[in-house]
C-alpha cells in the first residue's frame, strides 16, 4: 500500500478505535491477518464452549482451523455429515456459548457496528446470549456513516456472499441489490426465501463491561 494511504488508513483506524472504546468495545488493533490467531488463542481459555457466525475474515484469518485444531468444544456448524437439523441446532447452541466470533459488513467510524442476516443467528448472538462477543474486523470495512455502511451492503457484501452461497438472487446476477436498481422498488418485494439481508442490526453501544472486544486488523479481509 502507498504509504500517504497507509497513513490516511491508519488514522482512520485509529479514529474508529477510539470510537469503539468509548462505546464499551474494547477494541485492539492489530497489524496482520496472522496476527489473529495468536491473539484468539490469548483470550480464548482452554475447554470455553466457541461458536461462530459464518465469516469470510475468519477462514481468511485461520480461525476455523485453530478451533478445529484447539483444545476447545468447538460448536463446528459447517463439519462434514452434518444434516440440516443438526446444523439448526448447532447455531441454537451457539447463543449459549462462552465465546462467540464474528465478523462485520461494515464498521462505522463512530464507532458502531452493522451487520445483515439471512437467517438471524448471527445477529442474534452478537445481541444477547454469548458470554463473550469477539468481533475480528478487517480495515476495509470502516466507513464514514450509516448510509455508507448500507451503501457497502447492498453494492457489495451482499453481492459477493450470495455469489459465494451459490444464492439465486438478484444481487447475485446483477451485483447490486433490487433495491439500489430501483429505488422505488419495496424490499419486500426483493429476493424471497433465497434472500440473505433479512436482519439489520447496529450495534451502537456495549453496556455489559468485558462483554464485546474488537479486533481491528490493518489489512483487507472478507467482504
Amino acid at each position: 500500500m502507498d504509504q500517504n494511504m497507509e497513513k490516511v488508513m491508519r488514522l482512520r483506524m485509529e479514529k474508529t478505535a477510539k470510537n469503539l472504546t468509548a462505546n464499551g468495545m474494547e477494541t485492539v488493533i492489530l497489524e496482520h491477518a496472522a496476527d489473529v490467531v495468536p491473539k484468539l488463542k490469548e483470550m480464548i481459555p482452554e475447554g470455553a464452549v466457541v461458536a461462530h457466525g459464518g465469516s469470510m475474515t475468519l477462514s481468511e484469518c485461520g480461525v476455523i482451523g485453530m478451533l478445529k485444531e484447539g483444545n476447545y468444544q468447538y460448536l463446528d456448524r459447517d463439519r462434514p455429515g452434518i444434516t440440516p437439523q443438526e446444523r439448526t441446532e448447532c447455531m441454537r447452541q451457539a447463543l449459549l456459548s462462552d465465546v462467540y466470533l464474528v465478523s462485520a459488513n461494515a464498521l462505522l467510524e463512530q464507532g458502531m457496528i452493522y451487520n445483515v442476516d439471512g437467517n438471524g443467528n448471527r445477529t442474534a448472538a452478537t445481541l444477547y446470549g454469548p458470554n463473550k462477543v469477539i468481533y475480528v474486523i478487517g480495515m476495509n470495512k470502516i466507513v464514514p456513516t450509516f448510509a455508507d455502511a448500507v451503501a457497502r451492503v447492498k453494492k457489495l457484501a451482499c453481492p459477493a456472499n450470495t455469489a459465494r452461497l451459490s444464492c439465486k438472487t438478484y444481487c447475485a446476477e446483477k451485483g447490486e441489490c433490487v433495491t439500489c436498481a430501483k429505488e422505488d422498488f419495496a424490499i419486500e418485494h426483493g429476493c424471497g426465501a433465497a434472500s440473505i439481508c433479512n436482519e439489520h442490526v447496529l450495534i451502537r453501544k456495549n453496556n455489559i463491561p468485558g462483554r464485546v472486544t474488537v479486533l481491528l486488523v490493518a489489512e483487507n479481509l472478507g467482504y
